[in-house]
């Protein structure tokens, strides 16, 4: 135990005692300098410079006016120039302060060991140093101003000192210095703290939304992987007598597709949960968009829908994205803006697809949902996935508006097949009713 108090007393008063050490300046934006109007501000941030300053000069105008002749007048400054270097070196100003008390209680003649000037600019060095350095740096200054005060008083043999109540008064002021300091070191935990938490909480959104999309696409990519793979199984015995190189090309088709299943369903192993439950019902796209506005209505949101351009089929995890980035939209405005009615603008350009929702201000007595805003992260993910580019920002009517933008590739043109008695020997696999349905169920089979 007394190892460890004098490491720590090493610590608080001896390690880089007399380091240039400047007092910061007020924060503009602090509570208090904001308070203040716009043009006093830059000068209210050293606010605190000129009162540790004024008390310096509150403490040499106490000796002064204690005093008898001049010396005790030059041994008025020096507790004085202990204040005003608090503002640069504390700890030093500390140590400046104590070894100078018996000089100032001998020459100055001020009351021992502490006049009213030095009584008071010694008190004031306690409190701007322990402001400035930590509870224990307070706690073992305390001890030490007790320590000096107890000594000199028995030294000298003064039937009145000024010890008891240097003792009483500046352990009171730091006992409230300690505590703003422990109040304010907390708050600033707890700001950390929250702060930590929300970036994880964002990042473990983003991962999960990220996981809700992989899951998705792998019901997107499956399908047609399976589908392929069928086609590949099943193209051999459309075309009568086909060259063995044909054959091996379809087997080396389906063997790659199986494969690639394999590994597709592998991967998103890794990031399915252990609770998730594979819907059974397919993957929506725009088809379904009128159901669920006609959803949305039901619960209270007056929504329009205007669709603009060449409505055509478009890739399939494109029809989800943009499903989804509606439905999240409208879900949004359900919980933010009850009340209020939304437009849902769909425009179908050469080079892919726009969208933009829109909804007004919350009218009505229901008050708005509170959310975590994991919804906007989620349009982000899937826009940004596909390419593309979204904004979400407020209106000038108080509303809310979200547009993207989602790139399609062209379709290639698929090569026509030969006319019949042309010699190719080759048929279109799909434009077999009864293979399309076999392929269908095949293709379902395999997924599953």
């Amino acid at each position: 135990m007394a190892a460890g108090a004098m490491n720590g007393l090493r610590q608080a008063l001896f390690h880089d005692a007399f380091v240039y050490r400047p007092m910061p300046p007020l924060r503009i934006d602090g509570p208090l300098v904001r308070l203040l109007p716009q043009r006093a501000r830059p000068r209210a941030v050293w606010a605190l410079h000129a009162v540790v300053l004024l008390t310096a000069v509150m403490a040499l105008l106490l000796g002064i006016a204690e005093s008898g002749h001049p010396i005790e007048e030059m041994t008025a400054v020096i507790p004085a120039a202990c204040v005003a270097m608090t503002l640069v070196r504390p700890v030093g100003a500390f140590w400046m302060s104590l070894a100078t008390t018996p000089v100032t209680a001998i020459f100055g003649d001020q009351g021992w060991p502490w006049g009213a000037g030095a009584f008071f600019a010694h008190l004031v060095v306690l409190i701007v140093v322990a402001a400035r350095t930590r509870p224990r740096t307070a706690a073992w200054m305390w001890v030490l101003t007790v320590l000096l005060g107890t000594f000199l008083e028995n030294l000298a043999g003064h039937s009145t000192s000024s010890t008891v109540g240097m003792a009483v008064v500046s352990a009171f002021a730091l006992l409230v210095v300690a505590m703003v300091q422990i109040r304010r070191d907390a708050e600033r935990e707890v700001t950390v703290q929250r702060t930590v938490t929300a970036v994880e909480r964002d990042r473990r959104t983003l991962l999960e939304e990220r996981t809700t999309i992989a899951r998705e696409l792998h019901d997107v990519v499956a399908h047609h992987m399976s589908v392929v793979a069928i086609q590949a199984e099943a193209a051999p015995y459309r075309v009568e007598n086909p060259p063995p190189e044909l054959e091996q090309a379809f087997v080396t088709i389906r063997e790659n597709a199986v494969a690639a299943l394999t590994e597709l369903r592998r991967v998103l192993g890794v990031v399915r949960a252990e609770d998730y439950q594979a819907p059974e019902a397919p993957q929506p796209t725009l088809a379904q968009l009128d159901g669920l506005l006609a959803n949305v209505r039901e619960a209270g949101l007056e929504t329009e829908k205007t669709v603009t351009g060449a409505v055509r089929e478009l890739p399939q995890g494109v029809e989800l994205s943009a499903y989804r980035i509606i439905q999240e939209a409208l879900s949004n405005t359900l919980r933010h803006a009850p009340g209020a009615t939304a437009g849902v603008e769909i425009s179908y350009v050469l080079g892919g697809i726009g969208l933009r929702i829109v909804n007004g201000p919350p009218t009505g007595p229901v008050k708005p949902s509170p959310g975590a805003g994991h919804g906007i992260t989620g349009m982000r993910e899937r826009v940004a996935m596909l390419d593309g580019a979204m904004t979400a920002e407020t209106t000038a009517e108080g509303g809310y508006e979200i547009t993207a933008f989602i790139p399609v590739q062209p379709a290639e043109p698929r090569e026509q097949d030969g006319a019949p008695g042309a010699g190719s020997g080759r048929t279109k696999l799909t434009k077999d009713p009864e293979h399309t349905e076999h392929t269908g169920r095949a293709g379902q089979a395999e997924h599953a």
